[in-house]
């Protein structure tokens, strides 16, 4: 691991000054002013972690190249996992201290539903009638008594359903409650109505820019998750030279190290466990990569003690009375 400089800089400033070519100086106004409970500014997520195998070989890489993880989160969903293999995740995560994040249930790409397969994507992974909600619901319900505290949601309505679950006691009060990248917002109006509805953590897609996640800050607290390389039905796109920025604008913010020019494994199945286990080690390798540039740049400070995972006081909407 680099030794950190005494910084923070920004990448090549020195150099380019010298030449008379430096950058403006950071606007303080752009900082965002928020944090998570624990007074860090950024947490890190290994995402695509689709079973026991994978989330044993994030492990292990993360502790062959000292990645500190505060989260592992699942695409396929808890409808492609047996109840041992669930137990066992929780298991491995709870003895490291991580957030498991396991996807609930049947979502538009998955059913019968003719538009996902058009140029305009329909209504994406959204939940399509009672049924595929009511399939969401038994999932989450079968997940948090199995243990698993944090659930991930592609949906609107769904993330309501299971907010007024929670506050109800039907799921765990310390359940958390993550919006998708897929059907993540892109401007601070749609952004504070997730949070509204319930959300603890939210995907804001990766080709947002600075300015607009300044603009996100100026209404709202709740955690950020955010690609730093996004899978490549995300765009692709690959932000590590931003990341210092990106903490500084987004914070709280969960650095997700995901993975460029790889296949897609959803729904996952041994049929693709070679390529799953080894994208797995490359995440956690990008991960490394990461940390190494922010340490470079002296701007390494700042992250979250591991085993972190509440996001603090969020607004909320009112909830409905019920008779």
């Amino acid at each position: 691991m680099p030794t950190a400089s005494p910084g923070p800089r920004r990448p090549g400033a020195d150099a380019l000054t010298a030449l008379g070519m430096g950058a403006p100086a950071l606007d303080p106004a752009d900082a965002s002013p928020h944090a998570f409970p624990d007074g860090g500014t950024w947490r890190t997520e290994i995402p695509s972690c689709e079973g026991p195998e994978a989330l044993a070989t994030v492990l292990k890489e993360a502790s062959a190249l000292d990645v500190p993880v505060h989260r592992i989160s699942q695409g396929s969903g808890v409808w492609m996992l047996t109840d041992a293999e669930i137990t066992e995740m929780v298991d491995a995560c709870a003895q490291h201290d991580i957030e498991l994040c396991l996807f609930t249930g049947p979502r538009g790409t998955w059913d019968i539903g003719a538009a996902t397969r058009t140029d305009s994507g329909g209504g994406g992974l959204r939940a399509r009638g009672h049924d595929a909600v009511a399939g969401c619901v038994e999932d989450a319900l079968r997940a948090t008594r199995l243990g698993v505290r944090c659930l991930l949601v592609a949906d609107e309505g769904v993330l309501w359903v299971l907010h007024q679950l929670r506050a109800s006691g039907e799921l765990p009060a310390d359940t958390t409650l993550k919006v998708s990248a897929l059907i993540g917002p892109v401007n601070p109006a749609a952004f504070s109505v997730y949070e509204r509805l319930g959300a603890d953590s939210l995907n804001i897609p990766s080709d947002l820019t600075l300015q607009q996640l300044t603009e996100i800050r100026r209404v709202s607290a709740a955690p950020m998750d955010l690609y730093l390389e996004a899978p490549d039905d995300l765009g692709g796109y690959v932000r590590m030279y931003e990341a210092a920025e990106l903490i500084r604008r987004g914070a709280p913010l969960y650095l997700k190290f995901g993975l460029s020019k790889a296949p897609g494994i959803y729904p996952y199945g041994s049929h693709l466990r070679a390529v799953t286990l080894e994208s797995a080690r490359e995440r956690v390798r990008r991960g490394r990569l990461a940390l190494d540039l922010l340490a470079r740049l002296g701007s390494d400070g700042g992250m979250s003690p591991l085993g972190s995972r509440l996001p603090g006081e969020l607004q909320r909407f009112p909830l409905p009375e019920r008779n």
